[in-house]
């Protein structure tokens, strides 16, 4: 991706001169992952605004999975109700597009170049393997997501993402402490 022009000031004694010089990207590929919740939001805002102001793209990631037929039927075992596994999975993809949606219109209103990444994965691995695929010079996830038990037994997403990163890694503290 070449490079943007801007334009600098340049003193030279007491003249001021406008010369035309080529800034490099800060960041051309950023990318940074969202559930739509409010803490995902303070992520992305922080990774739209570094696309923004170094004229990068921002890839925004949504992992999600798909309920199997061994854990719809345990739920039906235990008492669960029973569902029809594919409307499920099709409302769960289009919950997915729709938090999409929701950023890219974002970063369009922003001038922000933004890709939607929809990936049937877990969130650590959806975003490591789109950080790989478009070459990211930045991954961009928030401090917090998962709590209680499910992050001591998975761990937590920044924690995986940290140790595997194939790129810079910003954690943005999204928590109101």
């Amino acid at each position: 991706m070449p490079a943007p022009q801007g334009r600098v000031r340049h003193h030279v004694g007491q003249e001021d001169r406008l010369i035309c010089a080529t800034l490099p990207t800060m960041y051309a590929n950023i990318v940074v992952g969202t559930d739509g919740s409010d803490t995902a939001k303070i992520a992305v805002q922080h990774a739209m605004a570094l696309a923004q102001a170094g004229g990068g793209t921002l890839h925004i990631v949504h992992a999600y999975q798909n309920v199997s037929l061994g854990i719809a039927a345990m739920a039906a075992g235990s008492g669960g109700p029973t569902v029809d596994l594919d409307r499920l999975n099709s409302g769960l993809q289009e919950n997915g597009q729709s938090v999409i949606d929701a950023v890219l219109a974002d970063a369009a209103a922003g001038g922000v170049s933004a890709k939607a990444h929809i990936v049937q994965s877990e969130p650590a691995d959806a975003l490591l393997t789109v950080a790989e695929e478009v070459g990211a010079d930045l991954l961009v996830v928030g401090n917090r997501g998962m709590s209680g038990a499910k992050r001591f037994v998975l761990g937590s997403v920044p924690n995986r993402i940290s140790h595997h990163c194939p790129c810079n890694l910003l954690i943005v503290h999204t928590t109101g402490n």
